[in-house]
């Protein structure tokens, strides 16, 4: 564990290596068959448009078999989409939590991948939906066979008999996540249930994962809950990590210590892309998504927002936070900011630089395209590779590499830069990462002119390390020029 500095709440502990990951989301279905797991006849076409109810295929042999793919591009943690039986193809309809799908390979093939990532460094986190289950979950169908008189009946929140988890012309007549009759809720508070899904968490980490994902943890309102399976999972491994999956920001859930170490950034992944993508955002297909791109972000803007995130969280959250632009339930962000290239760089720019840990949606580092699901989740173009963005794969690459390579990009301090609060109307936003003599200078244009920020701060030399632009001091005040759409990073000489 790493204990990272005074909290405005109190000092905790983030797993160490969290904040020096980068992870790449996998929708395993989708990433890669290996021509190993034994399959049904009636999959889909690997490259045809993905449906919502059907299969393609993919397995976790398929991501054994691309694993130097992804060491590569410098992937040093996953995060999977639900692995566990399931009758639905994103598998968050879970009929079983202590088996792997047999269409991903069964546990054979998992502990396969969990070998192939420890041998790569690679650290792997698994979704956990312990919200809901599903009919086919045993407890819930043994309900549907036996009706008041299954021994299962308190695990879930009925309200009249009998049940209509089929029928969805009329209501559920039990507790139903959004009302959809699939998903019957399970009663957190019933202590056997509880337990049930304690054992879940703890179970995995004894077979090797690093860490959890939780799917909608807000909906389980039973108090206790998360800091027992904090508790719990941490007593099995000490350095697993935990981040929820909550779309605003949500500092009652992170800055304790007592919950979560981080969660899904999506409110910067926001902000990031109405500043570098303004009114190129596609509103079309970005509709579906908790997004507001109908303002774009100047720099000041932008940086107010960043301001904001460093008041609400505490500094152990901000690096525990999962920095992501796109995952499984938005646009991918290429389609989000309409096929613009540029604004995915300038964007990648930032949130390899940005205090937390990057996540990659699998396939927008090759500039896969995709409005919300289910086109957001295509079969990766393994045997298309001329359809690949080849350069801005190289991209992804080198700003990962800088990432790993400084310190200060990872773990140091965050200071605003330009423009100065109340600096609007001006796109070249300018950031300092520093950990002690360690600076790191970034400068963005969003802008379709050259533009430059003067600012107080003190420099003895600087090295270009990535992009375009110049940084110059002069009696204390410095001075960044960037050409337009363009960035630039520097590590300095204090």
């Amino acid at each position: 564990m790493v204990r990272v500095g005074s909290s405005p709440l109190m000092d905790y502990d983030i797993p160490e290596w969290v904040p020096n990951s980068i992870f790449y989301q996998i929708f395993p279905d989708r990433f890669a068959r290996s021509g190993r797991v034994p399959q049904p006849s009636n999959l889909e076409p690997w490259d045809a448009d993905p449906t919502s109810h059907g299969y393609k295929g993919g397995d976790l042999l398929g991501v054994v078999d691309h694993l130097d793919y992804l060491s590569s591009l410098g992937i040093t943690a996953i995060y999977f989409n639900p692995i566990f039986q399931s009758a639905s193809n994103h598998r968050y309809h879970t009929h079983d939590y202590f088996q792997v799908d047999p269409l991903l390979g069964g546990h054979a093939a998992f502990d396969a991948m969990i070998g192939a990532c420890k041998d790569r460094g690679i650290r792997v986190v698994l979704d956990g939906v312990f919200n809901h289950a599903s009919r086919g979950f045993f407890q819930f169908n043994d309900l549907l066979e036996n009706g008041p008189q299954s021994p299962w009946r308190d695990w879930f929140r009925v309200h009249d008999w009998p049940l209509k988890a089929y029928d969805e012309s009329e209501p559920a007549r039990f507790n139903a996540w959004w009302g959809l009759h699939a998903l019957p809720q399970l009663n957190t508070d019933n202590p056997e249930v509880r337990d049930f899904l304690m054992q879940v968490g703890e179970y995995w980490l004894t077979r090797g994962i690093d860490g959890w994902r939780l799917d909608v943890p807000e909906e389980i309102q039973t108090e206790g809950f998360w800091e027992e399976f904090r508790a719990r999972t941490r007593a099995v491994n000490p350095e697993s990590y935990i981040v929820g999956e909550i779309w605003k920001p949500a500092p009652e859930w992170v800055n304790t210590g007592s919950r979560f170490d981080g969660v899904m950034n999506y409110p910067f992944g926001e902000f990031v892309m109405r500043f570098v993508a303004g009114d190129r955002v596609n509103l079309a297909a970005t509709e579906k998504a908790p997004y507001d791109f109908s303002h774009p972000h100047d720099a000041g803007g932008y940086a107010d927002s960043i301001d904001y995130l460093h008041s609400v969280y505490s500094r152990q959250a901000m690096l525990g936070n999962l920095n992501l632009f796109g995952s499984h339930d938005t646009p991918r962000i290429l389609e989000a900011v309409g096929g613009d290239r540029e604004s995915v760089v300038l964007g990648t720019v930032l949130q390899m630089t940005f205090p937390g840990a990057p996540s990659i949606y699998y396939g927008d580092e090759i500039g896969m395209m995709g409005e919300h699901d289910p086109a957001s989740r295509g079969g990766f173009p393994w045997e298309s590779t001329d359809t690949w963005d080849h350069d801005l794969r190289t991209i992804f690459s080198e700003l990962i590499a800088l990432r790993k390579q400084e310190v200060a990009l990872r773990t140091g301090g965050y200071r605003r830069l330009a423009p100065a609060a109340g600096g609007y109307e001006t796109w070249l936003y300018v950031m300092e990462r520093r950990d002690g003599d360690n600076g790191i200078v970034v400068a963005i244009n969003a802008g379709e002119e050259e533009a430059a920020a003067s600012f107080l701060y003190h420099q003895q030399g600087s090295e270009l390390m990535w992009g375009q632009g110049t940084i110059e001091t002069n009696d204390g005040t410095t001075t960044v020029t960037v050409p337009q759409r363009a960035a630039a990073v520097w590590r300095i000489r204090s």
